[in-house]
């Protein structure tokens, strides 16, 4: 038993083998329909956050492959609030056979991890979001064939998707980069992770101010909000500091003709990203929303089958 928290737990072979599975399982989905694997088993999924994208590739991911999903909110459970964490962890164990997490804080994800005996999967934390790390590391593949020796450029704050997806790009032996604004960037202890996992794979990690330094023949453009949840209070500024830093068919100048444009979605159209890039030939967003589904699958067989 083990949990999907965060990649540096992982070893690249792993990911590797992940990446693989989702192939499979989307391939037999569409073919006809994936086998039952998880068939009498369910997944709980504890949300303090709203979510599109995660409620419904988890719950249709489970439907598919034979198991079901229950959706507890914030109001029923009241995680550390009406009933400590490892309670909710020992108590769900006892009925569920797996746990997802989409949460504020990333200590909650590892608390629930520490007492439940089931998998934890973390759907989204303050600091991570391994599960759309991984789907986007599929879709590049679907798309240009392979990560190694592919130059990912993201655009925007060192946030918890910036953080998720360079580890990813460098466990798949690609070469990451990040454009923030000064005070913006990615955490020194996450640049230490990722380097870590990068000079296991040949990869190459590059921190810059300047986007156009980034984006420069780079085979992806990602970018993300510039506000996210419970930075509200800050987005007038955030939009100040963050408009050079925007998507747009300019910037997209300089990076490789072939580049793909990627988002996790749900974008601000006009702020980070542009309607004439979102909705040109280069993006492949709803490809990357729709392996969210994939790739969650892989996770759940992998833990709970």
């Amino acid at each position: 038993m083990r949990h999907y928290l965060d990649l540096a737990d992982w070893r690249s072979e792993e990911i590797r083998e992940l990446l693989n599975l989702a192939q499979f399982l989307r391939l037999e989905f569409k073919s006809g329909g994936n086998k039952p694997v998880l068939r009498g088993k369910t997944l709980a999924m504890i949300f303090q956050k709203p979510s599109l994208r995660t409620k419904v590739s988890f719950e249709t991911g489970m439907n598919q492959l034979g198991g079901a999903a229950l959706m507890l909110g914030p109001d029923e459970i009241g995680l550390g609030k009406r009933e400590s964490i490892g309670d909710v962890a020992r108590s769900l164990s006892r009925f569920v056979q797996g746990i997802m997490a989409r949460v504020f804080a990333h200590e909650t994800v590892l608390e629930l991890g520490r007492y439940a005996t089931c998998p934890v999967i973390n759907g989204l934390t303050d600091s991570q979001h391994p599960c759309q790390a991984l789907a986007d590391v599929l879709t590049i593949i679907d798309h240009l064939g392979r990560v190694e020796g592919r130059r990912v450029a993201f655009v925007g704050d060192g946030n918890n998707v910036a953080f998720s997806l360079a580890q990813a790009v460098a466990h798949a032996g690609g070469h990451f980069a990040i454009a923030s604004p000064p005070g913006y960037g990615l955490p020194e202890e996450d640049i230490d992770s990722i380097a870590l996992i990068a000079r296991a794979n040949g990869s190459t990690f590059e921190t810059f101010h300047d986007p156009v330094q980034a984006v420069r023949e780079a085979d992806v453009v990602y970018t993300d909000t510039w506000i996210s949840m419970g930075q509200e209070a800050s987005a007038q500024q955030r939009i100040a500091d963050f408009q050079p830093y925007q998507v747009n068919a300019n910037l997209m100048k300089y990076a490789s003709r072939r580049a793909i444009v990627m988002h996790c979605l749900p974008a601000h159209r006009g702020q980070e990203v542009t309607d004439e890039v979102l909705d040109g030939p280069y993006s492949v967003v709803f490809d990357q929303a729709e392996n969210r589904l994939h790739a969650q699958k892989a996770i759940l067989v992998k833990l709970m089958a």
